[in-house]
């Protein structure tokens, strides 16, 4: 992967946070939870790649940022993670039952998935400060 390809990861990841307001705002909860997953999945795999090199090969949202914990230690993302597994967990299965097992979720759900995948994106881009 060049390092322009790597820079799609993040612009993706922001697109997907993005499509997730916009979702609230149509009232696709479901869609909401999916699209913070994906967001959070795809900006973690773009700062393991810069400090890296490579990202693992996972859809697993809660190892992923523990991965990345490990890899950055600051910024206070463990303390996010610790904080919020619960949620992270719910945004894992969001992404699992999109393709498998359709389920709905209500609009203060939705605004909580919206909400972490604000922290998210500051500790991120903390992260990516460091760097």
């Amino acid at each position: 992967m060049g390092s322009t390809s790597f820079e799609l990861l993040k612009r993706r990841a922001l697109s997907f946070l993005r499509d997730a307001r916009v979702d609230l705002d149509s009232g696709d909860y479901d869609l909401v939870l999916f699209h913070v997953e994906q967001f959070a999945q795809l900006y973690a795999k773009y700062l393991i790649y810069r400090k890296l090199g490579d990202f693992p090969k996972v859809h697993t949202l809660v190892k992923l940022l523990r991965d990345l914990a490990r890899v950055y230690e600051d910024c206070e993302l463990g303390k996010l993670i610790s904080e919020n597994l619960e949620a992270l967990y719910l945004l894992e299965e969001s992404y699992i039952s999109s393709r498998y097992v359709p389920r709905e979720y209500e609009r203060e759900v939705a605004l909580r998935a919206i909400n972490l995948g604000e922290k998210l994106l500051e500790v991120f881009r903390c992260l990516e400060n460091l760097s």
